[in-house]
């Protein structure tokens, strides 16, 4: 069994361990979704990951899902970004952006317009707003002639990204956002191409994927999915059959990686790792699991056939997260309340370990 600690070989990229950051929101932009010289520290301060994911990246204006968040689809977007990239790669990290269309998961007082998803139907649960949280509207159901404009978002924004000193990017088809919604069996309620049937329904991922590939090179594409997730109500009433097809087809696509979230049962997910001949991260901090991974997880997954693990959580309260491991010193706690409440309390506080004598 490979140990959390040795390098790996992930496209051009030597990782130096097998940890990744997982892409968690922040909402630390600026007007305008710009990056900020705090969030090139945050990430900086976290570059001994093996690799970091950002956070939620939107690729376009109706994308964006909640306030505060960054985006990748403007000329500012992209500039305000290199100050990130430049500063995980002066520490020696690897970085890719996560690119997330939050479709449905959306208001229209954050964006000016109105949520777009596969179809007429609302997502479940509230959403945050510049007013506080607010129920998800019914979303505009995409025309077969509007989906490629949404395709290619991801394409646009991985061209931005790969500009602004990006390593890659990660398109995020989990968790209840676009891409998920258009594989649910309840979110999605179309009967054209994108619709239906198990093959329609993969058709908007493997699309996004393929545009995205297309636009920086496969070996700069990663996927994270989450099977059977149930999150913001979506359901896949069918997740080992449906995400058995979904992997199948991206592996002909030779992506860099596909990122999985425990949200399934253990066998269904082994089952998928069997069906993906590429690398895979698995995220075990889900709904149902441990909150808060840790080296057992880890060793857990390695020991299924995982090539590299994704931790959240550990890595907000412990920027030395790869070390504390390595050494078994105590991880400490994040506090919740710090989350998404804005500024550098709770963002760049957090001190790596002190020795005592």
């Amino acid at each position: 069994m490979p140990s959390l600690f040795s390098s790996y070989r992930l496209g051009g990229l030597t990782l130096p361990n097998r940890t990744v950051m997982a892409p968690m929101s922040r909402v630390r932009a600026s007007a305008g979704g710009l990056a900020t010289p705090s969030m090139a520290s945050y990430y900086a301060q976290r570059a001994s990951a093996g690799l970091i994911v950002t956070e939620g990246v939107q690729p376009s204006r109706v994308g964006q899902s909640n306030p505060g968040t960054p985006g990748l689809h403007t000329d500012e977007q992209t500039d305000s970004w290199r100050q990130v990239t430049d500063a995980v790669h002066t520490g020696g990290g690897r970085v890719f952006a996560q690119l997330m269309h939050g479709g449905r998961v959306s208001h229209h007082e954050t964006t000016g317009l109105q949520p777009v998803g596969p179809s007429a139907v609302a997502g479940e649960g509230s959403v945050f707003t510049p007013s506080g949280p607010q129920p998800m509207p019914v979303p505009q159901a995409l025309g077969t002639d509007e989906i490629p404009e949404h395709v290619q978002s991801y394409a646009h924004a991985a061209r931005r990204a790969v500009d602004a000193g990006f390593d890659g990017v990660e398109l995020h088809g989990a968790n209840g956002y676009l891409i998920s919604q258009f594989l649910s069996s309840n979110a999605n309620l179309r009967d054209d191409r994108y619709g239906g049937s198990i093959s329609n329904r993969i058709r908007f991922a493997v699309e996004a994927a393929t545009a995205t590939a297309e636009a920086v090179g496969a070996a700069r594409t990663g996927i994270r999915l989450s099977p059977g997730g149930g999150i913001w109500g979506v359901t896949e009433d069918d997740a080992a059959e449906l995400n058995t097809a979904l992997l199948t087809e991206l592996a002909r696509l030779d992506l860099a990686y596909v990122h999985l979230e425990a949200t399934a049962d253990e066998d269904v997910l082994l089952g998928l790792r069997k069906t993906w001949p590429g690398t895979l991260i698995m995220s075990p901090a889900m709904p149902g699991g441990p909150k808060q991974a840790g080296r057992a997880e880890a060793d857990h997954w390695l020991g299924l056939g995982a090539d590299l693990i994704a931790f959240g959580r550990g890595f907000l309260a412990n920027p030395d997260l790869v070390e504390r491991m390595r050494s078994r010193l105590p991880i400490a706690p994040a506090d919740e309340n710090t989350f998404y409440q804005g500024g550098d309390a709770g963002y760049l506080t957090y001190p790596t370990y002190q020795h005592t004598a």
